[in-house]
């Protein structure tokens, strides 16, 4: 079935199609996605085989499988439960369905792709609760090309099933557009922290931080899964686009916020890794808001002690995290941010389904993962 161009009347008769128990439904999606994986890692290997190169082709697998699938897989279950909820009931067909789980999985490996090469810049050591794919069996740097080979794997799944599709440029413009965000905002949080050298302070102002989260997380994570899972409908309007990524981009501030609080508070067998911002030197919310509250005698703690790789330094760092309330502070925030950002969901017009949105804020609240 080819997808219109421009929002039809059927495109703007959206329907809830969201259960009762929406934690439920995300199962039962994570099942249906995890069912259809093993055929997207066929797809790919076989292109391998075309090429006459199985050592490659068994190592493409390898990777596929052990940095992929792993994961809560929030942001391709989103593509999918936007796809849903915005489809007109004849567009529902199990074919189109299967291609938004597709979809989903072209995003869930895009930040696959995205999580081995950061992993690799802020010598991190756990990812998703197993060591990080740079550390297996001595891998190394050679994860790099890993992680661009996961990346092309993406627009060789969009060209095999939706080059036909009347969404296929807008799909593939996304996801480049959206590589180009990311990687500026990664280098904008390298430059921060000053390539793994001693930190400059100085930078760390809410206004880079903001950036760094929009750039970083924001675009990829909250704004990309509904631009898709909306051009694979066949929605193009412009405004409904913008609406979409304002409460979208707010979002995603929030939930960095909530990462960077996890990072320090968070229980690591929980969040599936071990918090290091303290002694990565990040511009994470806290230290810009500590630096922004720190007597001159603290912000020399924060001179001595932050980003250094020294357990009693990133101790002293939270123990001033403390003293300034910050915990009591980030509680603060995340309520007045959630009524803030109701409040601006319930203001979205231009036809887009409320629901749709207050369910990935009700996701997020208070999460501790």
């Amino acid at each position: 079935m080819r997808q219109s161009s421009k929002p039809t009347m059927a495109s703007a008769s959206f329907h809830n199609v969201m259960p009762q128990s929406t934690g439920m439904a995300s199962r039962e999606e994570s099942r249906e996605m995890m069912a259809i994986w093993p055929d997207v890692v066929r797809d790919l290997t076989d292109a391998g085989r075309h090429l006459d190169i199985p050592d490659a082709t068994k190592w493409l697998a390898k990777v596929l499988q052990y940095n992929v699938p792993g994961g809560k897989k929030n942001r391709g279950l989103s593509l999918v439960y936007a796809y849903k909820m915005l489809a007109p009931r004849d567009q529902l067909t199990e074919d189109n369905i299967r291609l938004a789980r597709v979809l989903g999985w072209c995003l869930e490996i895009f930040q696959a792709y995205l999580l081995i090469e950061d992993d690799i810049m802020d010598n991190s050591k756990i990812r998703r609760g197993q060591p990080c794919w740079y550390l297996v069996n001595n891998i190394g740097l050679s994860a790099i090309n890993d992680g661009i080979l996961l990346e092309q794997t993406v627009y060789h799944l969009l060209r095999t099933n939706f080059r036909d599709k009347l969404c296929y440029v807008d799909l593939m413009e996304t996801f480049h557009e959206n590589t180009l965000k990311t990687v500026m905002g990664q280098t904008l949080d390298q430059l921060a922290t000053n390539f793994g050298q001693k930190p400059n302070l100085d930078l760390y102002t809410m206004d880079r931080y903001n950036a760094i989260v929009k750039y970083k997380t924001a675009y990829y994570s909250f704004v990309m899964p509904i631009t898709l899972a909306m051009y694979f409908t066949g929605i193009r309007d412009p405004e409904m686009h913008r609406q979409a990524k304002t409460i979208l981009l707010e979002m995603g501030h929030f939930y960095q916020v909530q990462d960077d609080y996890l990072d320090c508070y968070g229980d690591s067998e929980v969040i599936g890794k071990i918090g290091s911002d303290i002694q990565d030197g990040k511009c994470s919310w806290l230290a810009v808001v500590a630096l922004q509250r720190a007597t001159p005698a603290q912000r020399k703690i924060l001179e001595d002690c932050y980003g250094y790789d020294d357990a009693e330094k990133a101790a002293k760092v939270k123990q001033l995290y403390n003293e300034l309330g910050l915990p009591t502070t980030y509680s603060i925030y995340e309520e007045e941010s959630y009524n803030l950002m109701h409040t601006h969901i319930q203001q979205i017009s231009r036809g887009l389904p409320h629901d749709l949105f207050l369910n990935f804020l009700e996701r997020i609240y208070r999460r501790n993962n």
